[in-house]
């Protein structure tokens, strides 16, 4: 089974990604009423691994979901919590169940989360995870022992564009290139200036990019990524229209913005797509699409 994900990436159109966060608990209907809301409106689904290290239903039971339903999923993998024996015997699992995009991922530090006794395991990074993929698609797995049956994955990573200073980002980037990236997606970008600057540097890469989306709430919600999320800066004048959204229509004007933003991308053709993400309000993400002009 071939990645439908890698033939939309390589058909040179407009790509879009979504994700679904699982449940903290066994009650998966709000997932899956997610997984049917957005799979036909997307190229692939990402199912978060343990998002800012909160314990919750796994990613792989997550794209199991949207194999089930008719979906495309991308598998997030974090390194954080599973050691190479973990992570390779997962791939092998996933490859099995349809699964054919992965999403490799250190992982946020363990006290940023809900379980601040966890031991960190970090046995690899992300590029070593795209080698490690590398590897297991050769047939052979990282102790050199031959595999009964090989893997094929469309395995990808993340970069941070609005990164200060940029540059141990972009020799994070190359090094994970090397490693067999084959696409980004990237952390919030919201200056898209800042972000056209960064495409000059990427684009002659030989992978594609979906610059990250999320979703604008409240002006307070802006201005708290500001101040707490690292790698991620919302101009001024977002935040100022934001807050001179009349009451109860914050939300509306966060679409509109993201809308726009997304327009703008694909209209000056400045990446290969867009990674939305409505963190909690996945609802609302085909109303994104279609402020954008790309519903259906």
């Amino acid at each position: 089974m071939p990645s439908r994900f890698r033939d939309a990436l390589q058909s040179g159109r407009f790509v879009i990604t979504s994700e679904i966060g699982p449940p903290k608990g066994t009650n998966i209907e709000k997932m899956l009423h997610h997984i049917d809301l957005l799979k036909d409106k997307v190229d692939a689904l990402n199912v978060t691994d343990h998002q800012s290290s909160v314990m919750r239903f796994p990613s792989i039971g997550g794209c199991l979901s949207v194999v089930e339903r008719g979906g495309e999923p991308i598998l997030q993998v974090t390194c954080r919590d599973r050691n190479r024996l973990a992570l390779q015997a997962e791939l092998l699992f996933a490859h099995t169940r349809g699964v054919r995009n992965v999403l490799c991922l250190t992982g946020d530090a363990v006290v940023v989360g809900d379980h601040k006794e966890a031991k960190g395991v970090f046995d690899l990074d992300s590029a070593q995870l795209l080698k490690t993929i590398r590897q297991l698609e050769s047939g052979t797995d990282l102790g050199g022992n031959d595999l009964d049956g090989a893997v094929e994955f469309c395995a990808g990573a993340i970069v941070t564009p609005e990164a200060h200073p940029i540059e141990p980002q972009l020799i994070k980037f190359e090094k994970k290139v090397e490693a067999g990236a084959e696409f980004f997606q990237t952390q919030a970008i919201y200056d898209l200036e800042n972000f056209a600057r960064f495409m000059e540097y990427a684009r002659p890469f030989p992978v594609k990019i979906l610059a990250g989306i999320i979703l604008l709430v409240s002006a307070r919600m802006a201005k708290y990524m500001n101040d707490n999320v690292p790698g991620v800066f919302v101009p001024q004048d977002l935040v100022d229209e934001m807050a001179a959204a009349p009451k109860g229509e914050a939300l509306n004007k966060g679409i509109e913005i993201a809308g726009r933003m997304i327009a703008t991308l694909k209209d000056e053709s400045l990446c290969h797509g867009v990674h939305v993400m409505a963190i909690g309000k996945e609802e609302v993400v085909p109303d994104i699409l279609k402020a954008a002009g790309l519903a259906g």
